[in-house]
């Protein structure tokens, strides 16, 4: 009886992606894992009703030296929390996860998730205050 052996390993690898501006992502981004940079950039979510099944995350690389990171979605559809130096910090019905500089520290990290309806995110933040959360 023969054995047989895939060398396929395209789906073992994580995919990803720096980030050094300002970036409006799409559905066929799902999946990345994206590194932040030192400069905060204003991160735009797709439209939520298109995004089932979609994930993303963004890892700090480098702490960020002139201003936060944003990401934003065009309606209160953030559900979820973070864990902030120990503490829980909730998102109930948010527009805008604010990564903030010199708090948002390499290693933090934020995973977003869709179910076509709504986003949700998880994260965690050593510095107290290093994420939040607000609504439009």
């Amino acid at each position: 009886m023969a054995t047989t052996y895939s060398n396929d390993v395209t789906g073992i690898f994580k995919k990803y992606q720096s980030l050094t501006a300002d970036t409006t992502l799409t559905p066929a981004d799902s999946g990345k894992t994206f590194l932040l940079d030192a400069v905060g950039e204003a991160i735009t979510l797709p439209a939520v009703a298109s995004c089932e099944g979609v994930q993303y995350k963004f890892i700090c690389t480098v702490t960020a030296a002139t201003t936060d990171w944003t990401i934003v979605a065009a309606t209160n559809v953030i559900y979820g929390s973070a864990q902030v130096a120990g503490a829980v910090v909730a998102a109930s019905a948010e527009n805008t996860i604010t990564l903030v500089v010199a708090k948002f520290l390499p290693g933090d990290w934020v995973t977003l998730e869709s179910d076509g309806t709504n986003w949700y995110v998880e994260a965690s933040v050593v510095t107290s205050a290093g994420c939040t959360f607000t609504a439009a």
